[in-house]
C-alpha cells in the first residue's frame, strides 16, 4: 500500500496557485529559477527538452516530478510553450524571503497564451498577433455571430457583426482567416455546438487556441459597461458601434481576458473600430491563397509572396500596416483616389520621399514599445528606443508638411510631435 504524499509548505501553496490556474502551465518562482511540478513539469519538460527531476528520493513511489528554467532565461522557454499552443502563469514571489514569516507569499502576475503576447521573441515584427472573442446569439430565425479582435501588443482592437443561418458562417471563416488569430475566446456553455464553426476555422488557421470562458461574463450589460468604464465614455455609440449586441459581447469578453491575464494598465487600447465589410473589396481564403497574396502556395513561407515583391517599408509598423492594406483592398473610389494620389505625389517628388525614408528607417517599432511600456513590461533598451524615436517625430512632421497631397495634409494636421 503506497503511502499518502506528505506536502511541505511550499508543495501546498504551489497546488493552491495551481488550483486557479488548471488550463496553465505554473511558472512557480524559486530564488533564480522558475520551477513546475507534477503535470505540468511532465507536460513542460518534454516541450523544451529538459531534465525531469523529482523533489524527493527517485525510489520513493510518491516522487513529485519537477523541472526547471533559469529566471533569466524564462522568456526563451516562455515563447517554446506558447509556439506549442500553451498557456503560462507566471508566480512571482511577492514579498522579501528574508522578511517572510514562514513560507514566502506567491501570486500570479500575468499570464502569457497564444493570442495574449508583447514580448520581441514570441513575435513576427511584420505580423499582428490577434486574439479573437466570437459571440453568437439567434433572433427568431436570424442568427448573429458577433466578433472582436485584439492585438495587444499594438493595441489594435475592432469588432464586426455577421448575420448568417447556420453553423459555418462562411463570412466570419473568412474574416478569421484574414485576421489570423492566435486564439480564439468563446462561452463555456456553447462549446459544443459551435464544434462546427470551431472546426472550419480550424482547416484554415491550424493549431489554433481555443479558450473557453465563463458563461456569465458573455452578459450585454456588463460587457456595455466595461467598455465605456475603459474608454472612460458614456457610450459606445460615438466608435460606431450603435446597435451592436454580440459584437460588444465579444469585445467586452476580450477586455475582461486581457485585464484577467495581464493585471496591468491597458491605457494603449485607445479605441474600438467596426468592421466595416463594405468599405473594402472581400478576396476569399481560396483566392487568397491561389493569388499567393501573403505566403506561397508550398511550404506556406512568405518570401515568393506578392507581399514579399512589395514590401520595401523601413519600419515594422508600416509593414503591418501594408499587410491590412492587400487583404483588405479599397472598394471605394474616393478613398482609393485619395490614397493613389498620395502615392503619386511621394513616386514624383523624389527628394520628400527619400528624406521620409532615411528618417522613418531611425524609427523604432513605436506600437510595440508603447505597449510593452504601458503593460510594465518595458526595459531600458526600449526607453532609449522611445528616445530616439520621438526625437525624430519633428523632422518627419516638417516633411509632410511640405507635401502637396490632400491624404499628406490630413497625416500632417492630425500629426502629435510629443
Amino acid at each position: 500500500m503506497t503511502a499518502p504524499l506528505k506536502l511541505t509548505p511550499m508543495l501546498k501553496q504551489y497546488l493552491e496557485i495551481k488550483d486557479q490556474h488548471k488550463d496553465s502551465i505554473l511558472f512557480y518562482r524559486m530564488g533564480d529559477f522558475y520551477e513546475m511540478f507534477f503535470e505540468d513539469a511532465h507536460v513542460a519538460s518534454k516541450i523544451l527538452s529538459i531534465t525531469l527531476t523529482s523533489r524527493n528520493n527517485k525510489n520513493d513511489a510518491n516522487r513529485v516530478p519537477m523541472c526547471g528554467v533559469p529566471y533569466h532565461a524564462a522568456q526563451t522557454y516562455i515563447a517554446k510553450l506558447v509556439r506549442a499552443g500553451k498557456r503560462v502563469a507566471i508566480c512571482e514571489q511577492v514579498e522579501n524571503p528574508a522578511e517572510a514569516k514562514g513560507i514566502v507569499r506567491r501570486e500570479v502576475t500575468r499570464i502569457i497564451s497564444p493570442g495574449v503576447v508583447t514580448d520581441d521573441q514570441l513575435l513576427d515584427e511584420k505580423e499582428n498577433s490577434y486574439v479573437s472573442g466570437v459571440c453568437r446569439l439567434t433572433e427568431g430565425n436570424r442568427t448573429i455571430w458577433g466578433v472582436s479582435f485584439l492585438d495587444l501588443s499594438t493595441g489594435d482592437f475592432s469588432v464586426g457583426e455577421f448575420v448568417e443561418a447556420g453553423d459555418v458562417p462562411e463570412q466570419l471563416i473568412d474574416q478569421m482567416s484574414r485576421m489570423n488569430p492566435a486564439e480564439i475566446l468563446i462561452n463555456v456553455s456553447q462549446h459544443q455546438s459551435l464544434l462546427p464553426f470551431l472546426n472550419a476555422v480550424e482547416l484554415h488557421l491550424s493549431g489554433i487556441c481555443i479558450t473557453t470562458r465563463p458563461s456569465r461574463i458573455f452578459h450585454l450589460e456588463s460587457c456595455v459597461e466595461m467598455l465605456t468604464d475603459h474608454f472612460q465614455v458614456i457610450s459606445l455609440d460615438g466608435f460606431g458601434c450603435a446597435g451592436y449586441h454580440p459584437g460588444v459581447i465579444a469585445a467586452g469578453v476580450l477586455l475582461d481576458y486581457v485585464i484577467e491575464t495581464q493585471k496591468a494598465d491597458l491605457a494603449h487600447i485607445e479605441k474600438l473600430k467596426p468592421i466595416d465589410l463594405e468599405a473594402i473589396l472581400l478576396i476569399d481564403d481560396s483566392s487568397r491563397r491561389n493569388l499567393e497574396l501573403t505566403q506561397t502556395l508550398i511550404g506556406g513561407k512568405r518570401e515568393g509572396s506578392l507581399l514579399s515583391v512589395l514590401d520595401r517599408t523601413c519600419t515594422p509598423m508600416g509593414a503591418r500596416l501594408l499587410k491590412h492594406y492587400l487583404l483588405s483592398p479599397l472598394q471605394t473610389p474616393k478613398r482609393i483616389k485619395a490614397r493613389l494620389n498620395a502615392v503619386g505625389f511621394l513616386h514624383k517628388t523624389s527628394k520628400i520621399r527619400k528624406n521620409l525614408r532615411e528618417t522613418l528607417c531611425s524609427i523604432y517599432d513605436l506600437e510595440r514599445l508603447n505597449s510593452r511600456m504601458v503593460l510594465g513590461h518595458g526595459n531600458g533598451r526600449d526607453a532609449v528606443a522611445l528616445k530616439q524615436s520621438f526625437a525624430r517625430l519633428p523632422e518627419i512632421h516638417q516633411l509632410l508638411g511640405e507635401c502637396a497631397s490632400p491624404k499628406l495634409k490630413e497625416i500632417y494636421d492630425g500629426f502629435d510631435t510629443l
